[in-house]
């Protein structure tokens, strides 16, 4: 919750909604807990990860769970076994975080239309030029 001070109202760093926000600063932190959210046990190994997040690079998904990791979002399980086998699972805090972001989705694919509508004005507003960036003459130097 924001804070009026002397008038003005603030948006304090330490506040605990931005310090949430800040989780989704990282581009896919919000899809690594979603797919986990999914997956049976709410676990998944790297590979089985990347497969299912369309777009994602191995690097991106390495720095992705890294963080989530040390948040306490997710929990890293090295089976000792050869070759090597390794899974990531939510922890209680993760899910405790992973059902709201579950709520989030779904508002998605229950809003598909202003989903639509935000990325047509956006489109609209970035693709073509301005008029008045076209027609204005350019203002004068004010030396």
């Amino acid at each position: 919750m924001p804070a009026w001070v002397d008038g003005k109202l603030m948006f304090f760093a330490d506040s605990p909604p931005r310090r949430l926000m800040d989780l989704f600063s990282l581009k896919w932190s919000s899809m690594v807990l979603h797919a986990l959210y999914h997956w049976p046990d709410h676990r998944a190994r790297t590979g089985e990860l990347q497969r299912s997040l369309q777009g994602i690079s191995k690097k991106m998904l390495f720095q992705t769970l890294k963080e989530l990791e040390q948040r306490g979002l997710i929990a890293r399980h090295v089976y000792e076994v050869i070759p090597p086998k390794v899974d990531y699972r939510l922890t209680p805090l993760g899910m405790t975080l992973a059902a709201p972001i579950e709520q989030m989705y779904q508002w998605g694919l229950e809003n598909q239309a202003a989903l639509d509508q935000m990325a047509a004005n956006y489109h609209a507003a970035t693709d073509a030029p301005s008029n008045a960036a076209c027609t204005a003459d350019p203002a004068p130097d004010a030396d």
